[in-house]
């Protein structure tokens, strides 16, 4: 696949048309099967939430007390940065932790054996959810479709491109805003901080901001808060894997992660199980009836 892909801000192989985005592209093209072929072989490793989200974090998607809307700590975030939040986000998958897509998530920015075939696991995952339900996202975000990329930096200033951006970047031809770290982290700290990042200005720009993790959301939310201070109208997170730090047995799911104030362990445990990756589903996904289609 990276043979195909074009340079940076064009579009190349399946993703669609020079200015576009996936779900953009007229029809399907023939290295969308590649594509597809690579997701499906993923299913089996994967889980995601569900349309709707019930009893799930209106933000993170994970398990809440019956009749909370967020979990605690994206609750914390709607209290601390009131206004400069997502408007929407969307996590394609869970990441547990021990499993496969954990795994992949970690491998694809390093240089140990696998982590290419680690990148085109990820890449296919991301243009194919892309393509399937860019529009779920948008509409829920209250965007046509974005005018600017951006990607979550790293908090420990890594120098050049995002592996992330540089993964999905050759497919994607949507200009990408410029977000920075201000100063470098300090190990273990990751806080909600409005000021941590710097964006280039962005005034009156829909953003589609791009993450390969989620742990607690503070780094991805305090981009989000530097994009909205540089004038972004609105924010859509779309993240490859919300991390849950529990282990995964064989043939079983995620659960929430260890130390948040949530439902007990067997009970998430077995909520996540319900809740297998379908390719054709997203957690913002609204079926074509219900959407006056």
């Amino acid at each position: 696949m990276d043979g195909d892909a074009g340079p940076p801000g064009r579009t190349a192989g399946p993703a669609g048309r020079t200015g576009s985005l996936p779900g953009d592209a007229a029809s399907p093209r023939p290295g969308w099967e590649f594509l597809a072929r690579s997701v499906r072989g993923q299913v089996r490793h994967l889980s995601a939430p569900p349309p709707g989200g019930r009893g799930l974090c209106a933000a993170c998607r994970i398990p809440v007390r019956p009749g909370n809307v967020r979990c605690y700590q994206c609750g914390q975030h709607a209290e601390t940065l009131p206004g400069l939040l997502a408007d929407v986000v969307v996590p394609i998958c869970y990441a547990a932790k021990g499993g496969e897509h954990a795994r992949n998530l970690w491998l694809y920015k390093s240089v140990q054996p696998g982590a290419g075939l680690a990148q085109a696991a990820l890449r296919a995952l991301l243009l194919v959810f892309l393509r399937d339900h860019g529009q779920c996202v948008w509409r829920s975000a209250g965007m046509t479709r974005p005018t600017h990329l951006a990607v979550v930096p790293s908090g420990r200033g890594r120098a050049g491109p995002h592996p992330l951006q540089a993964l999905a970047g050759p497919c994607l031809a949507v200009p990408w805003v410029s977000l920075g770290l201000r100063s470098r982290d300090e190990p273990g700290i990751r806080d909600l901080d409005a000021g941590r990042f710097s964006a280039a200005p962005t005034a009156g720009a829909d953003v589609a901001l791009l993450d390969d993790t989620w742990t607690t959301g503070a780094s991805t939310q305090s981009a989000c808060a530097a994009l909205r201070l540089a004038g972004a109208r609105s924010v859509a997170v779309i993240v490859l894997g919300r991390h849950v730090s529990v282990p995964e047995p064989a043939g079983s799911r995620p659960e929430p992660e260890a130390g948040q104030p949530e439902p007990g362990g067997g009970v998430a445990a077995r909520q996540l199980a319900a809740m297998p990756f379908r390719p054709w589903l997203c957690a913002v996904h609204v079926p074509a009836d219900e959407n006056g289609q």
